[in-house]
């Protein structure tokens, strides 16, 4: 039987995990039997610089600290070497970078895995490792925002420069000579109407003229 010390260490460790499990967003269990040392020190060194916790830990330790949390389910799961990921930022990174790993590592195997205190089925870790993470998704949204800021801009410039190469002072003034342009056509139109309309008269009246001395 173990020590009240080594008993007391364990527990310890039970604590710890369960307290740095409370808070994960995600969290994935995975196989890592057969990895080299190579593969293993780049896939921690991806999920530290990620934010994301990775480590090996004994089954019992895990179990233990998922009953603290009422996480239950794993019975089949925590068999075997286990490795388990989480993060407290994003709860799609460790899912991503595991799956990732899995993709290319072929003896790394996903277990299973935990959203939001519940255990979720294997499709769902591979719905969230399809999700852009949120630096990806904040990329996205500022590049959104920004566009019509940027379109906006280039039109103004572009009506700057069409102010400048007709000596305008300013934008506002292209504005105001292009609404008075036109007016100013309508009113041309209307002069060559009236022009028109002269002339047609003064071609009739000869003629009437000259069947009134026949008469």
């Amino acid at each position: 039987m173990p020590s009240p010390k080594i008993l007391e260490q364990k527990k310890q460790r039970v604590n710890s995990l369960a307290d740095e499990l409370k808070d994960a967003q995600s969290i994935v269990l995975a196989d890592y039997m057969g990895l080299n040392v190579a593969q293993d020190t780049e896939m921690r060194t991806a999920y530290r610089e990620a934010g994301v916790t990775y480590r090996v830990i004994k089954n019992t330790v895990i179990s233990r600290a998922f009953d603290q949390l009422g996480i239950d389910g794993f019975t089949d799961e925590l068999t075997g070497p286990t490795a388990i990921a989480f993060s407290t930022e994003d709860v799609v990174l460790a899912p991503k970078l595991t799956k990732q790993f899995a993709d290319k590592i072929k003896k790394f195997e996903i277990k299973g895995g935990i959203m939001e205190g519940a255990k979720v089925d294997l499709d769902k870790i591979m719905q969230l490792a399809s999700i852009p993470d949120q630096q990806t998704l904040y990329g996205q949204l500022v590049s959104g925002l920004i566009f019509p800021v940027t379109s906006l801009a280039m039109t103004l410039n572009a009506l700057a420069e069409k102010a400048a190469e007709e000596g305008k002072e300013n934008v506002a003034d292209l504005v105001v000579s292009a609404d008075s342009a036109e007016p100013a056509t309508e009113a041309d139109e209307a002069e060559e109407s009236e022009k028109t309309e002269e002339s047609e008269e003064k071609a009739e009246t000869p003629a009437e003229e000259a069947e009134t001395e026949e008469a």
